[in-house]
């Protein structure tokens, strides 16, 4: 659980340029988010040809080989930068098993646009669970939500994906997920009710 004496993503960034040995331990807080990004853009495409997890870790990858070229200070640039790669990772194998898509110049950028999007989304979902006396965040809340996300039962974190980061209609999420739209909407409304108690006790004293 994070606290107040907890080094600050800033600060292990800059272990991590000083000593590489503390790039893996940087990288891997960051797991969870890349995770819940790939996820939602594996989905409907490429669901049973390859595993969220699988572009997380080409994602790492990548990262280690290209980090002494990062310039980046903040943690908001390093999620960026690692939301890029994770495109560019997508859209290859997006491109390697749909054959529409192998001469879409624009896929990276699109798919690049929709990470951004989803960001942004998971960062205001987060702050909706959150009192206005916690606004004032030194840590991403894009990254605490996806921790959360990542601790609560398998079909309240699907039912979030799908209804808030996804923001598809109820009856959408019901075809999804095998479940009538009646029990959909009840589901939600539980999971919002973890999520929240989620993030105050595991990150009430970062928010």
């Amino acid at each position: 659980m994070p606290n107040s004496t907890d080094p600050t993503p800033e600060a292990v960034l800059d272990l991590a340029r000083r000593d590489s040995g503390n790039l893996g331990r940087l990288l891997d807080g960051y797991r969870n988010y890349l995770t819940m990004l790939a996820r939602l853009q594996v989905g409907d495409r490429l669901q049973g040809k390859l595993d969220a997890s699988d572009l997380v870790q080409e994602t790492f990858l990548e990262a280690h080989q290209e980090f002494p070229a990062f310039r980046g200070q903040t943690e908001r640039e390093l999620i960026a930068w690692l939301r890029k790669i994770l495109a560019s990772k997508v859209t290859a194998t997006v491109r390697r098993f749909c054959d529409a898509r192998r001469r879409d110049v624009d896929l990276e950028r699109r798919l690049h646009e929709i990470m951004d999007r989803t960001s942004q989304i998971a960062r205001n979902l987060a702050m909706s669970q959150t009192s206005p006396s916690e606004i004032a965040a030194r840590r991403e809340r894009a990254v605490l939500l996806a921790d959360a996300l990542a601790a609560m039962p398998v079909d309240y974190r699907q039912v979030i994906l799908l209804r808030d980061l996804r923001e598809l209609s109820f009856p959408e999420v019901a075809q999804r997920m095998g479940r009538s739209a009646d029990a959909v909407r009840k589901l939600w409304v539980r999971a919002l009710g973890d999520l929240h108690r989620l993030l105050a006790e595991r990150f009430g004293d970062v928010l």
